[in-house]
């Protein structure tokens, strides 16, 4: 009896392996025939790069279940260099911070600013573009510097970095609206001179609304003097983005800069710049302080952002 009931657990233990097995390994959304450099990238699921966007065309748009936009069309390409399947995961700005902060996700992108506190609790890749200050104007109005901006009625979206700047500018009366659209309404009607706005944004706007009369005007970066005289101005100086990952990511976040680096390299990076109607020139060379913002911080004292300058 003795022998017979250990022949049973033997078996049952024999059965169970499979399904065990199956049960920690398993999963639906992984690709099959993952290459072994793939899944060392270390994503949550082999040969997938999960990541959360929010809507905010034209830099980030799900369609098809499928990212577009200017952000989405640099992770779609260094996506199929590396291997990996895009799987999309629409959520909020604090949604896309959260969800790598916590792991749930394995990047996140769409005009993510690089900052000392952000990088603290994540990984930033190399910048994939840099955003300058850009100016709605009605058609025929020039305005070059926070000079020219003294006494305006200047627009922006609640919450945006440009609110503290405007609020510095002297006798310039600062109009804050729930969003963009309310920016581009109140400066078609004459009711605001200048909205301040990501750039692709306002270029998306030219061709979509003609009717408004707005162009594109990039202002003047504030001298390292007026930003130490007013602080908030540093507001009107271009800022890096990156894509953001979480701390343990750091395989994945060396691979995918290191794509965003020869993309600039071969000129697949000016391409997609140019597609959505920004400037290379503007998008693509970055400010002195770059570079001395995160030497020391999360990159070599020795570190050179990407630029197609070089």
């Amino acid at each position: 009896m003795t022998r017979v009931r250990s022949l049973l657990a033997a078996l049952s233990a024999v059965l169970l392996i499979p399904t065990a097995a199956a049960c920690g390994s398993g999963d639906d959304d992984a690709p099959k025939n993952v290459s072994a450099k793939t899944a060392a990238l270390g994503t949550l699921t082999p040969g997938v790069i999960k990541v959360a966007v929010q809507p905010y065309a034209p830099y980030t748009s799900v369609e098809g279940g499928k990212i577009v936009g200017l952000d989405g069309d640099i992770l779609n390409y260094v996506a199929e260099k590396l291997g990996l399947e895009v799987k999309p995961e629409v959520t909020d700005f604090a949604g896309m911070l959260a969800g790598v902060q916590s792991r749930r996700v394995d990047i996140t992108i769409g005009g993510v600013a690089w900052s000392a506190d952000r990088q603290k609790q994540g990984l930033f890749t190399d910048p994939p573009y840099y955003s300058p200050p850009a100016m709605a104007v009605r058609s025929g109005k020039t305005y070059k510097t926070v000079d020219d901006l003294k006494g305006l009625s200047l627009g922006t979206v609640e919450g945006y970095v440009w609110v503290k700047s405007i609020q510095s500018v002297p006798d310039a009366e600062l109009h804050a609206y729930p969003d963009a659209n309310g920016v581009f309404d109140d400066l078609g009607a004459g009711r605001v001179d200048v909205g301040f706005l990501d750039p692709l944004l306002i270029i998306a706007a030219q061709k979509e609304r003609p009717e408004l009369k707005i162009e594109t005007e990039y202002l003047t970066p504030p001298t390292a003097a007026q930003v130490e005289a007013k602080p908030a101005y540093q507001y009107f100086q271009p800022y890096q983005t990156g894509f953001y990952l979480p701390k343990k990511a750091t395989r994945l976040e060396k691979a995918v800069s290191a794509e965003i680096d020869a993309m600039y390299t071969d000129g697949e990076m000016a391409k997609l710049v140019e597609k959505y109607g920004g400037d290379p020139g503007q998008f693509l060379e970055p400010s002195a302080d770059v570079a001395t913002a995160r030497r020391g911080v999360d990159r070599p004292q020795d570190w050179t952002p990407p630029s197609i300058a070089q």
